[in-house]
């Protein structure tokens, strides 16, 4: 490797924003924690891993069977 790398030229990746989009979600600890679980398992990072699985659901067009009491 180099010690010095000249980026004076370098442009931007025109897609990188394209690619994902930053978020705030609020999810509890269980929900981390199983992900997290996994994610060690698997050798996947846990965000990746969350984003894989919504991904699934959306591909899939699943839906969440709820009823509030």
């Amino acid at each position: 490797m180099r010690k010095e790398y000249d980026f004076s030229s370098a442009q931007r990746n025109p897609y990188a924003s394209q690619l994902k989009k930053q978020i705030t979600i609020r999810l509890d600890e269980d929900s981390i924690d199983y992900f997290k679980a996994i994610s060690e398992q698997v050798g996947i990072p846990y965000q990746s891993l969350i984003n894989l699985y919504l991904r699934d659901c959306a591909a899939h067009n699943r839906k969440l069977e709820l009823s509030w009491k």
